[in-house]
């Protein structure tokens, strides 16, 4: 209270004295309004900078002094802040947000596998994965479906082939599209003793956060997408696109091999691209094929986890483990492989039939819809 709140309230209880003789009263009691204790706030803000307390600002630690009974001026709270801690000072006066820095051991320590489905409302589904350390794209494919399991687990089997081993950790979001991969992975690290070995080997979260694909899928977009979203979209804008199975069925079969052919090509050189620097001192810089073949170059090392056995042997193995267990029913490893691997082209042959047998039974109506505007082939 002031002075002159004081002199208020005595005043409501009938005591009327003037500010002289309050303060009279006051120093005749040994009472101070203020006594700073320059040395009780260095002691106290020592203490919290070494916990909670580190990310204070001066007027947050001055109101928390005041709380605990330390007389303090809040300047000289200011001061002692930027002498006891200047980094924090001069980080938040930037008033910036600071953000977590990414970080992998080396190429193969962990697989960022996610979908992207802009493109699925008409038919064609991509998905893809991208090396965590050299962000090295691992395959990147468009089919009929990206929810389906097997077609997941085959793309993962096919890359686990062509690598001869297993990443030490798989990152995807919590989609039941992702089990199969789960349960492979979990099944391939199954004897390993390392921290990230069994069920540590797989790990699943928000979408939002599996930052390194989910950032990648911007560049697609930009280098060779964005014109095929755009384009199917005025298709449907002008009615010649309605979303039932025959409109999907005539996307996939016209445009998705010609898609696939922009991915292939946007993967090719993207891996032969040079990535520039960045303030993560963390994330190597460089060409993405390099980093992901020559790591030593970096000082890091290739955290591939070689296959000891044929990959067909032990899946067939996995036929027993818990692991692969769903819904009462053993996941068959050689339907995993053999329909994982096989299953998009025999989905894609059901549809090529399928249209096949449409175009045969309404023959007149489609040559009557395609001279009319020949645009819907282009």
């Amino acid at each position: 209270m002031s002075y002159k709140d004081i002199l208020k309230s005595l005043a409501l209880q009938g005591i009327i004295i003037t500010e002289r003789h309050l303060n009279r009263l006051l120093r005749a009691r040994s009472l101070h309004r203020r006594r700073y204790d320059l040395d009780a706030g260095i002691d106290f803000i020592v203490d919290q900078l070494q916990g909670s307390g580190k990310d204070h600002g001066y007027r947050w630690m001055y109101t928390k002094c005041k709380q605990h009974g330390i007389c303090i001026r809040k300047e000289d709270v200011r001061i002692l802040l930027s002498l006891l801690d200047p980094i924090g000072s001069q980080v938040r006066q930037t008033r910036r947000l600071r953000r977590r820095q990414y970080f992998a051991q080396g190429p193969n320590f962990v697989w960022h596998i996610d979908s992207y489905d802009k493109l699925k409302p008409y038919g064609i589904c991509i998905n893809g994965c991208i090396d965590g350390f050299s962000r090295h794209i691992i395959w990147l494919q468009a089919a009929l479906t990206n929810s389906d399991p097997k077609v997941i687990g085959g793309y993962f089997v096919e890359a686990v082939e062509r690598c001869g081993g297993c990443p030490r950790l798989v990152r995807t979001d919590m989609g039941t599209e992702n089990v199969v991969v789960r349960d492979i992975q979990r099944y391939l690290r199954r004897n390993d003793v390392d921290d990230r070995a069994a069920e540590r080997s797989y790990v699943t979260g928000a979408s939002t956060a599996n930052q390194r694909i989910e950032s990648w899928w911007g560049v697609m977009r930009k280098e060779g997408i964005d014109p095929w979203i755009t384009l199917l979209g005025e298709l449907k804008d002008e009615g010649f696109f309605s979303g039932d199975f025959v409109d999907k069925a005539l996307s996939q079969f016209c445009f998705m091999p010609i898609i696939q052919e922009v991915l292939n090509d946007i993967q090719g050189v993207w891996n032969a691209h040079r990535i520039r620097p960045s303030k993560n001192t963390n994330v190597p810089s460089g060409i993405p094929d390099v980093m992901y073949l020559a790591p030593h170059l970096w000082g890091a090392e290739d955290c591939l986890v070689p296959l000891t056995e044929d990959l067909t042997t032990s899946l067939l193995l996995s036929l027993h483990s818990p692991l692969l267990l769903q819904t009462g029913k053993v996941l068959s490893a050689v339907y995993c492989r053999e329909q994982c691997v096989l299953g998009r082209d025999l989905l894609a042959f059901m549809c090529i039939e399928y249209i096949q047998q449409f175009i045969c039974v309404h023959r007149i109506e489609v040559l009557q819809s395609l001279q009319k505007d020949r645009s819907f082939l282009l």
